[in-house]
């Protein structure tokens, strides 16, 4: 391939003698759209960050249009035209968005001062090639993530980027917001700039890539024309096992048809996103808590957890009731593993073990003291029982795989042995092999008697993983879908307005 912007080649790294990645292969043409997908642990991640100059590899070769190079730290990747945009889109929400594109490239009036107007007209200059009209002097945190992830884009262009790696860009837009961002990679690579597309959703990587880098257990194990490589080929490449065997890895156990009663909330209200909300969860069952994007799922989760103030409404727990804090919610025996584990969920600098067990602290305590075999013995339990990856219990949890921070999370509510567990989008942004495991998981749970609520924007994961399914729209409730009627086509009609109460 003689038009080849990035050449990596046989790239090896490793944390502690374990190895993240071995001899990984990924070339990106000039001008293309190029996938890269992979279970989490597959090594993505870190040969990204070997890319952008965040790691040094151990050994390969790395080659910008057709240079060795050597990255000392992303400033040096940045400089041969490599622009990152990570997950968690790492600017300056307090910073106008102006400051946020030209940061650490400010231009200068008499090598003094910071020349605002040369800035805000660059700025303006580089959103009108993405077909923006911002205000550059407003705070970036005042616009949604979706226009924060543009204007990520557009200091890409503004450092000359040659390659911009975008990782999950999608994962926390909507349908429209989604369209608007492909419209600005198909934009990127007509002025002929590559985009690296690290995505889980299949749909995606076929309207966009050109080409598609798969990845397993640290190695590149497939790279091929996307019109080359059928679905099927591709799943069974990804897990290293055949999609058959993918497709029936998650069975639902039985449950009785009349659960015993144990969450009870009525016409519950909280701020703008919540009027009315009705619902029900008995001992050992699944109850799923469907929608649209802003139906109100996530404040529900939030309303029950009294992590939200309510305004209206009635809660109780297997007869209880009374929770006002997070801290009574706990005590009244709910846990609540949020949707975004990096920011409400994981402490990324502190270790498994002290993620695992956060939450149960008080109760390992004897006058102020933890009792540390008895915190040992409880961390190595869970650790065996979830099966979590890891190198150590004294690993950092942010160099986990995605799946092994949502099991370490599970494990912190499970040590606390609660009644009720409400979990949001528990397989967000982890890969198919991580997320039957995370189902049969909560399945499990079930089957121990445990209450569960889970919210999720997948259909399939309703459908196969719940008793019963709420759903929601604009912040009420319109439908409870359980036994024949909770199908797709019943769950798609109530998510789009309609009501189809069968079970009240």
């Amino acid at each position: 391939m003689d038009d080849l912007l990035l050449d990596a080649r046989d790239i090896s790294l490793a944390f502690n003698g374990v190895p993240a990645l071995r001899a990984a292969n990924l070339q990106v043409r000039a001008g293309e759209v190029h996938g890269l997908i992979g279970q989490n642990g597959a090594g993505k991640s870190t040969l990204i960050k070997v890319i952008s100059g965040a790691l040094r590899a151990d050994s390969g070769e790395l080659r910008v249009a057709a240079a060795a190079v050597q990255f000392s730290d992303p400033i040096a990747a940045q400089a041969s035209g490599i622009a990152t945009i990570h997950q968690e889109i790492s600017l300056v929400a307090m910073r106008s968005v102006a400051e946020n594109i030209l940061m650490g490239r400010e231009p200068q009036r008499f090598g003094v001062w910071l020349d605002r107007r040369a800035m805000q007209d660059e700025a303006r200059r580089l959103l009108q090639r993405l077909g923006l009209q911002l205000d550059v002097n407003r705070p970036l945190g005042s616009y949604d993530v979706a226009t924060q992830q543009l204007v990520a884009i557009a200091r890409a262009l503004g450092s000359q980027a040659r390659l911009v790696v975008m990782d999950e860009p999608t994962s926390s837009l909507d349908a429209t917001e989604v369209q608007a961002l492909f419209a600005i990679i198909r934009q990127l690579q007509a002025d002929g700039v590559s985009v690296l597309l690290i995505s889980h959703r299949l749909d995606e990587l076929y309207a966009m890539c050109s080409r598609i880098t798969v990845m397993r257990d640290g190695r590149t194990v497939l790279a091929d024309d996307t019109a080359r490589i059928s679905r099927l080929r591709l799943v069974e490449t990804m897990l290293g096992r055949s999609a058959e065997a993918g497709r029936t890895a998650f069975t639902r156990q039985a449950r009785p048809a009349q659960p015993e009663p144990l969450l009870q909330a009525r016409q519950l209200r909280s701020g703008s996103r919540l009027s009315d909300v009705s619902l029900s969860v008995g001992r050992g069952e699944v109850v799923g808590l469907g929608g649209l994007l802003g139906s109100g799922r996530s404040e529900t989760a939030r309303a029950l957890f009294a992590a939200d103030r309510l305004q209206a409404g009635t809660m109780s727990l297997d007869g209880a009731v009374g929770w006002r804090t997070p801290r009574e919610a706990i005590a009244a025996g709910i846990g609540y593993c949020a949707e975004d584990r990096k920011l409400d969920g994981i402490v990324p600098d502190l270790s498994v073990r002290e993620n695992l067990v956060l939450a149960l602290l008080p109760r390992l305590a004897r006058w102020g003291v933890v009792d540390k075999k008895a915190q040992d013995n409880l961390v190595d339990d869970f650790i065996a029982r979830l099966g979590i990856k890891l190198a150590s219990a004294e690993q950092p949890i942010r160099e986990l795989s995605g799946g092994n921070q949502q099991k370490v999370l599970l494990a912190r509510w499970l040590c606390m042995n609660p009644k009720l567990l409400i979990l949001d989008e528990p397989t967000r942004g982890i890969d198919i092999g991580a997320k039957a495991e995370v189902q049969r998981l909560i399945d499990g749970l079930a089957a121990s008697g445990m209450g569960v609520l889970m919210v999720s924007s997948e259909i399939e994961e309703l459908l196969e993983g719940c008793d019963r399914v709420q759903v929601l729209s604009d912040g009420r409730s319109v439908a409870t879908l359980a036994g024949a009627s909770l199908n797709p086509a019943s769950l798609l009609a109530a998510m789009a307005g309609g009501s189809h109460d069968t079970n009240p």
